[in-house]
């Protein structure tokens, strides 16, 4: 079934502001935020209103055209100095995934060269990136179908579709276009605790753009490759270091350490900006760490012993060799490799 348009928005720039579909709600409830400041923005950030980097870095480009018309209004004179703090507090609210970074110093170099209607030129750069990403997602999604044999099932992890991204999605993109050209026979999805955003959010939109999905506990996916039930392995990225590191939602490790094991091709599907030439392999990123009581506790609840203590990282870093294809919106890197990386960038910044 061809899926053309998204069922939904999960992040909209209106006149007022910026407008955020909630995640920390869905499945159950589809709740939007409205944001009217860098700040605000940095929240929804840190606080998982929105997650994915590429979602991130849209939404943090936005969040810096509503700072510079907060702090225009406030000081006409003085704006762009008061501007770079706000661009420091969005940088600083996650630390993992590259697309932040990435969007933030995109902008900052579009105001350096900017002096006359900045505010516009601004709003023109976020719009841009956030419609760029849709059109790269869907690139990746045609080129990673094509490797996907007719009829196979598919294991998923984390979330990497519509609401990861600014629409379609990396490894959902894939997934969407393998569906829609009659390749695909069903979906697994790791719940990804724990936050749960296969069973919460994958799930959900697969169910919305009626593709057969079937939900498993993460600690089901070596029984599933086992009893050959998948052919493949496809998941996103929030950064791939120089030498073709992934790091991406933790749990990612241990899937490609099975595929290899069972003889499953594991492919990631991300678009450039999620490489990162400045990490020169995955130990090198920061790996975000976040409060143990998100594994102590679920929906509010104790799920742990009273004084049972807990380690959340969350992210974790799949070695290169473990990657069968990284799939991109310039092309299928098979292998990848520093030197494959450096060719792949540089035939981009070539044809940019």
């Amino acid at each position: 079934m061809p899926i053309d348009k998204p069922a939904f928005h999960a992040i909209e720039w209106r006149a007022a502001g910026l407008r955020l579909l909630d995640q920390r709600h869905l499945p159950h409830e589809e709740c939007y935020l409205d944001l009217a400041d860098a700040a605000a923005v940095a929240a929804a950030i840190r606080d998982m209103v929105v997650r994915g980097a590429p979602a991130i870095g849209i939404t943090a480009a936005y969040g810096v055209v509503l700072a510079a018309r907060q702090r225009f209004s406030q000081d006409p004179g003085n704006w762009r100095a008061l501007l770079a703090r706000d661009i420091r507090t969005l940088a600083a609210a996650r630390p993992t995934a590259v697309n932040l970074a990435w969007a933030l110093q995109r902008m900052q170099v579009r105001l350096e060269r900017t002096d006359d209607d900045a505010l516009q030129v601004l709003l023109d750069e976020a719009r841009a990136i956030h419609t760029e990403d849709v059109t790269a997602n869907r690139r990746i999604g045609e080129l990673g179908a094509m490797l996907v044999n007719k009829g196979a099932s598919v294991l998923t992890h984390c979330n990497t579709g519509s609401l990861a991204t600014g629409g379609y999605g990396t490894a959902l993109g894939v997934i969407r276009s393998a569906w829609a050209a009659g390749r695909l026979e069903r979906v697994y999805a790791g719940e990804t605790r724990p936050w749960l955003q296969g069973a919460r959010l994958t799930a959900w939109e697969l169910t919305r753009d009626a593709i057969p999905v079937v939900l498993i506990a993460d600690g089901a996916a070596a029984f599933l490759m086992q009893r050959k039930r998948v052919e493949w392995v496809i998941t996103g990225a929030d950064r791939v270091a120089a030498n073709g590191d992934v790091i991406n939602k933790i749990g990612t490790y241990q899937l490609a350490v099975a595929c290899r094991h069972h003889g499953i091709k594991m492919m990631v599907a991300a678009p450039c900006s999620t490489l990162d030439p400045t990490a020169p392999d995955g130990q090198a990123v920061p790996i975000e760490e976040r409060p143990a009581g998100e594994l102590l506790s679920l929906d509010g609840r104790p799920v742990a012993a009273a004084g049972a203590a807990a380690w959340n990282p969350v992210f974790d870093i799949t070695p290169a060799d473990l990657v069968d294809y990284l799939v991109t919106e310039k092309g299928v890197v098979e292998t990848p490799d520093r030197e494959k990386l450096a060719a792949l960038l540089a035939d981009s910044a070539m044809a940019g």
